[in-house]
C-alpha cells in the first residue's frame, strides 16, 4: 500500500482521541437508498415454518426473548423483559412489562413489578392448548427456564435450536439482497480507509477512519484494526500499535443493513512485503480458494474446513489446529447474527444446503512474526458457492 497522508478535520475514535477525517472519506456518499426490508408476507411464512417444525418435533410452543431471533420473526427486537410465546398452533402471544405495552400488537398480556410473567407465558400456553415439550431460543436467560419449571413443574424445557435454527440457517433471496448491500458497503469503508496508512499510524486512528466511513456510507459498523506481529493473534491484541514499514495490516469486522451484518477480513501489507509474508500470503488465499470450490451442495461443513486445512498443513504448517498454523474453524454461519449456526469446522457433518451463508476465512497465525487473514462471506447456490465480494488480489491489494 502506498502511504497517504492524514488531512484535516476531527473525528472521535476510540477512547476519545481526535482524529483527522481524510478527504477520502468525506466524499463517500450513503449506500443504503433503496433497501428493502424484510416484507410482512416472509415474516408470516417464516412463523409458518416454525410451526410446522414445533409439530414435527412434538413441541407445544416456542419462547422467545429480546433479540435477533424475535426479530427475525416478528420484525421487533424488543427490549428487556419482552418475551414472544410462539404457540405450534394458534397466534403468537407477547408477554410484556406494563411499561413495554404500546410497542406490540395482538395478544399483548403485561405484568407489573413484583408481577410473575412465567405465570401469562404458561397461560398463554394453555390458551392455545399447546401439549408437548416448550421450547426455549437458545438466548433465553437460565431466570426464564428457571421461572417455567418453577411455574409448572410438569412442563417438558427443551431447546428451540430444531426450530430457530432450521428456519434461520437458510436464508431468502431477500436476505441475501441486504447482506450483499453490507457487504458491498463494507468493502467501501475499507477501501476509502485503507489508502489512508502512513508511517506511525495509531491502530486506533485506522478503526476510527473506518468508523467515520461507515458513518458516511449510512451504516452501523465496526473493525478490529491490527498491526505487525500481532496480526498472529486472531481476535486482536490490546497493545498500543504504531505502524511501520514492512507491517503486515489486518481489519475485520463489519457493518449491519436491516439487522443483517457482513463480515470481512483484508490482510495488506504496508510498504514491501518480505518473501516469507507473500509466501504465507498467497497460502492464505489458496485455502480460501480451496474452502470456496469445496463448498458445494451436499458436502458437509466439516469437509469444506478440511479442504483449507490441507492446504495449509501440507505447506508444513499444523498439523491439525495447531499453530503455527491455522488455529479455528474455516467459517461460521452469518446473517442476523455475525456468529450464528451451522459453522466449517472438523466434526460438523451438516450438509450445504441452498441459501446457507458462511464466513469464508481460513487463517495463518504465527506467533511472534505476523499472521494473515482473508475473510469474504459466501452463500450457497446449486451451482456452487459464491462470494458476497471480490476476493483480496494481492499482499498490496486488498480490494479486488
Amino acid at each position: 500500500m502506498a502511504a497517504a497522508a492524514p488531512l484535516a478535520r476531527a473525528q472521535r475514535g476510540q477512547g476519545g482521541q481526535q482524529y483527522p477525517v481524510p478527504d477520502v472519506i468525506k466524499k463517500l456518499a450513503p449506500m443504503t437508498g433503496g433497501v428493502q426490508p424484510i416484507a410482512p408476507e416472509e415474516r408470516r411464512a417464516r412463523i409458518e415454518k416454525a410451526q410446522s417444525l414445533m409439530r414435527e418435533h412434538k413441541m407445544g410452543g416456542l419462547v422467545l426473548e429480546s433479540g435477533t431471533s424475535m426479530f427475525y420473526f416478528t420484525g421487533t427486537r424488543g427490549t428487556a423483559g419482552d418475551m414472544a410465546v410462539l404457540p405450534a398452533k394458534g397466534d403468537l402471544a407477547w408477554v410484556v412489562p406494563e411499561s413495554n405495552a404500546g410497542r406490540s400488537n395482538g395478544d399483548v398480556r403485561t405484568w407489573g413489578e413484583g408481577g410473575n410473567p412465567y405465570q401469562k407465558v404458561v397461560q398463554a400456553l394453555k390458551d392455545r392448548n399447546a401439549g408437548g415439550a416448550v421450547a426455549l431460543e437458545e438466548r433465553v436467560r437460565f431466570a426464564v427456564f428457571d421461572g417455567l419449571r418453577k411455574q409448572a413443574p410438569a412442563m417438558e424445557l427443551v431447546s428451540g435450536d430444531p426450530v430457530t435454527v432450521g428456519c434461520r440457517v437458510i436464508k431468502s433471496p431477500a436476505e441475501i439482497a441486504l447482506m450483499q448491500r453490507a457487504n458491498d458497503i463494507t468493502i467501501a469503508a475499507y477501501k476509502a480507509a485503507l489508502s489512508t496508512l502512513y508511517d506511525g499510524m495509531d491502530q486506533r486512528e485506522l478503526n476510527a477512519y473506518i468508523d467515520a466511513a461507515y458513518a458516511a456510507l449510512g451504516a452501523r459498523g465496526d473493525a478490529m484494526v491490527i498491526f505487525g506481529k500481532y496480526t498472529a493473534f486472531p481476535h486482536g491484541s490490546i497493545q498500543p500499535q504504531k505502524l511501520k514499514e514492512g507491517d503486515l495490516v489486518l481489519v475485520d469486522d463489519g457493518c449491519t443493513v436491516e439487522g443483517y451484518q457482513s463480515d470481512i477480513t483484508r490482510t495488506v501489507i504496508f510498504g514491501k512485503p518480505s518473501m516469507r509474508q507473500r509466501q504465507v500470503w498467497d497460502l492464505e488465499r489458496k485455502a480460501q480458494d480451496a474452502a470456496l470450490t469445496a463448498a458445494k451442495v451436499g458436502a458437509t461443513c466439516e469437509s469444506v474446513d478440511a479442504a483449507a486445512r490441507k492446504v495449509i498443513t501440507d505447506a508444513g504448517f499444523g498439523p491439525g489446529y495447531k499453530v503455527p498454523g491455522l488455529p479455528h474453524r474455516t467459517g461460521h454461519g452469518i446473517g442476523l447474527d455475525g456468529h450464528e449456526w451451522t459453522y466449517l469446522v472438523k466434526g460438523n457433518k451438516t450438509k450445504l444446503q441452498p441459501g446457507m451463508c458462511f464466513s469464508n476465512e481460513p487463517t495463518i497465525s504465527i506467533y511472534g512474526e505476523f499472521g494473515v487473514r482473508l475473510e469474504d462471506c459466501m452463500y450457497i447456490t446449486e451451482s456452487g458457492a459464491r462470494m458476497f465480494t471480490k476476493q483480496s488480489p494481492a499482499i498490496d491489494r486488498p480490494i479486488g
